[in-house]
């Protein structure tokens, strides 16, 4: 084992995170656009009954995330699902899923960072916005070149002050709607939650309508998977990061929501500008409008910086593995690999040319397309996890450390949700283009896989 000159030559990857850092990480993909932003369209298309929506899915993804952390427990990998993939389902589907999921973070960062540029056309409204898009681009890359420690505590606190707002808010919200609390409210009660329309005004539809905004808003919590490899102790942090996810939900969203929903008639969403920044301005704090503004960009900053460390250690793992130019297993000496960091830099130069070209027309597009990618990468960890329990003898099974609970009805049953989610991306039109780009995605993928992968793979399982 007297490697120490060869391991000074070849850095490799640091385990600088604790579970402070790793929740907050998981934390500051979940929440953020969908939220802050995305949330409105969903309330939109199934009124109050949105929040069923929120628990369904966000049930699934508990169960997608359980799968994951018993993988993630019994083998931290930098590839993650992707290597999970690979390993338990073949080449093609590791490649596939890798790639997705890179496809996914890119695009839930061209999201949040035009998001960003929203935000800041707030008190910059005549700066264009593709500037404000370059810029944080740029400043959050160059966060991730740095240790792996400071991307961690710099996720921690940005993601601290997003939960800190929301409690605000939720606390605030429940002292109107009892009390009447403001210099704007009158106490409203619940009654809004069914006096427009009814609980379910669009019906089961709208409700199913929904589902593609509300799979978008929790898409990134699978990152935790990608920081096992840079936990410090990834058997214990991992299942309490993950064990807490049901608690974020219910929460972050379903909380959150309902308080909104209670407030204001669900219909009057997007009519009177921010439900936030309403609360708060009748609250009779100064200057409400700009301290949401400050919430809501930290929170996309949160968000763009989980997107760029996720994808860039996944392709890290593929690099590894023949699946990825051999450029991104590249690593500087603090342990960052830094080539995957400019390469996720420059594929979000694209914002700054749809931006540019197609302000408003951008954000509905590249929700759906995001939500196409993390329900695909859901599916493919779910299959991955069947799989790998396959093949494991019964008394391996009895030593599972991290179990997926009500095994395998929980699974399969959200194995069917998930190929519904996909199936009604389908049956609506805002959301078919997006649906048809996800398949032609693929569809290359799996070109390229046979056409210059396949034979690279061969040759790194090989040597």
């Amino acid at each position: 084992m007297q490697q120490q000159p060869q391991s000074q030559q070849k850095p490799h990857l640091l385990r600088g995170l604790n579970a402070r850092h790793i929740r907050f990480i998981a934390l500051g993909s979940a929440i953020g656009t969908g939220l802050f932003y995305g949330s409105a369209a969903a309330i939109q298309a199934a009124g109050p009954a949105v929040l069923l929506a929120y628990l369904i899915g966000g049930a699934a993804v508990f169960i997608v995330m359980r799968a994951l952390g018993e993988m993630a427990v019994r083998n931290p990998v930098s590839g993650s699902f992707g290597s999970y993939a690979r390993q338990y389902l073949g080449p093609l589907a590791g490649f596939i899923t890798g790639w997705t999921y890179t496809f996914e973070m890119v695009i839930v960062a061209l999201a949040d960072v035009t998001a960003f540029g929203i935000y800041m056309g707030l008190w910059y409204p005549d700066v264009p916005r593709w500037i404000w898009v370059m810029s944080i681009i740029c400043f959050i890359a160059a966060m991730n070149l740095c240790h792996v420690r400071f991307f961690g505590e710099m996720e921690f606190w940005l993601s601290l002050i997003k939960v800190v707002a929301i409690i605000a808010m939720m606390i605030a919200g429940a002292g109107i709607i009892f009390f009447g609390f403001g210099h704007a409210f009158p106490a409203t009660g619940l009654e809004n939650l069914w006096s427009h329309g009814g609980f379910a005004p669009n019906g089961w539809q709208g409700v199913v309508a929904s589902l593609g905004i509300v799979m978008f808003a929790f898409g990134g919590v699978e990152i935790i998977g990608v920081t096992a490899a840079e936990a410090q102790n990834p058997k214990k942090v991992i299942p309490q990061a993950i064990n807490t996810i049901p608690l974020r939900i219910v929460l972050f969203y379903v909380c959150t929501l309902a308080v909104l929903m209670a407030i204001f008639p669900w219909n009057s969403f997007g009519q009177q500008g921010s439900p936030f920044v309403l609360i708060f301005s009748g609250l009779g704090i100064p200057s409400a409008a700009n301290v949401l503004n400050l919430i809501v960009i930290s929170a996309s900053i949160s968000a763009i910086n989980s997107d760029i460390f996720g994808a860039g250690r996944m392709m890290y793992g593929m690099a590894k593995e023949g699946m990825a130019p051999k450029s991104f297993q590249r690593i500087a000496s603090n342990g960052v690999p830094w080539m995957t960091v400019v390469v996720m830099g420059a594929a979000l130069m694209v914002a700054v040319v749809l931006n540019y070209l197609m302000p408003e027309q951008i954000f509905v597009l590249i929700a759906s397309l995001a939500a196409f990618a993390t329900v695909w990468v859901w599916i493919m960890i779910l299959l991955a996890h069947f799989s790998m329990r396959r093949g494991l003898s019964a008394q391996a099974r009895q030593t599972i450390e991290f179990p997926v609970p009500l095994w395998p009805v929980a699974p399969l049953l959200t194995l069917l949700f998930m190929g519904v989610v996909i199936a009604v991306m389908g049956m609506f039109e805002e959301t078919r283009i997006a649906l048809i780009a996800g398949l032609v995605w693929l569809a290359l993928l799996t070109v390229v896989w046979y056409a210059r992968v396949k034979k690279n793979v061969t040759v790194a399982v090989t040597e």
